[in-house]
């Protein structure tokens, strides 16, 4: 039996244009939803809940792979970048543990 690989990656984004928290919400559930839905991830927002333009998101995988679990984190980062250019990663962290 192989041991679990998890890996773990934490984006700090800047979305420009919010004006209020409701202008987030609608923002930031639709994005996690579908990178669960596309990815079969765990993602969730973690931090900054209470400020209109930042916000701190993870991303979650189980695999029995490192290689598997660092190439999901970089294709869900890519299609962030893509899908949501106006929301820009001012910071992340990657590990895989």
């Amino acid at each position: 039996m192989s041991n679990p690989i998890i890996g773990l990656c934490t984006l700090e984004m800047h979305l420009p244009g919010v004006m209020s928290l409701k202008e987030k919400r609608s923002v930031i559930k639709p994005m996690l939803s579908r990178i669960r839905k596309q990815f079969n991830v765990s993602a969730a927002e973690i931090d900054l809940q209470d400020k209109w333009q930042t916000t701190c998101i993870s991303i979650a995988t189980v695999t029995n792979s490192s290689t598997h679990a660092q190439q999901t984190i970089n294709t869900v980062i890519k299609w962030i970048e893509t899908n949501f250019p106006d929301n820009l990663i001012i910071n992340q962290e990657i590990e895989v543990i």
